[in-house]
């Protein structure tokens, strides 16, 4: 999860508070590298805050649902109604007041994140003839299916949920493997070969799945 606030304290407090919880997160102390991270990495929640220089809170929350879905937690110095307003209106899915507590900010955080995979496991994902069911894990195009193995699922369907975003090799490995990536990038190089073969079979004229040179993969739903 992505943590923005320009209070050092803060930031540092939430983060060794959620990573001793299992979370794995990283830190923003502006607008302009939240929207950085935001756009180059796949995030299970977003903590905000809604007072910073330059870009606030309000407009990074709302340039962020231009693109994504991803639960948003706004916190604030003031219990004002017409702030948390804006932040609701802008997109953010929920608010906590400073001080706060950050058993609280936890629950909250997971109650959110349960909530969205919920959603995602009845997600069907659609481009052009190709489905993606995320429910019942089936590939299609048109009235054919195509068998992949659960690996190769996830990581089709990881790639989809966020088209025209470039993954690294390392992010691929952190989200879909669960995993550090200690083998070098032989292991998801094959699998995406696998995954791509079968695409090709099932959907000849589609082009799905472009390698960036150095970088990795991204999904382009054409």
């Amino acid at each position: 999860m992505l943590l923005v606030d320009d209070d050092v304290h803060v930031l540092n407090t939430n983060r060794a508070y959620l990573e001793k919880r299992g979370y794995k997160a990283v830190t923003a102390g502006d607008g302009a590298e939240a929207l950085r991270i935001a756009s180059s990495a796949a995030l299970d929640a977003i903590v905000l805050d809604v007072e910073m220089p330059g870009l606030d809170g309000v407009e990074v929350c709302r340039r962020i649902r231009e693109v994504s879905g991803v639960p948003i937690l706004f916190l604030s110095a003031y219990a004002d109604t017409d702030d948390r307003i804006r932040g609701l209106l802008a997109g953010g899915d929920d608010y906590l007041a400073k001080p706060y507590s950050l058993q609280e900010l936890e629950l909250r955080l997971r109650g959110r994140i349960l909530r969205r995979e919920n959603a995602e496991r009845r997600e069907v994902l659609s481009f052009g003839g190709l489905t993606i069911d995320m429910g019942l894990r089936e590939v299609r195009f048109e009235e054919r299916t195509a068998a992949f193995t659960a690996l190769e699922f996830d990581l089709l369907a990881f790639l989809a949920r966020h088209p025209g975003q470039v993954f690294s090799y390392e992010e691929l490995y952190d989200r879909v493997w669960k995993s550090p990536m200690n083998q070098g990038v032989h292991n998801i190089q094959v699998c995406m070969a696998r995954v791509r073969q079968k695409l090709e079979r099932l959907c000849p004229d589609g082009r799905y799945i472009e390698t960036i040179h150095r970088k990795g993969y991204r999904f382009l739903g054409e």
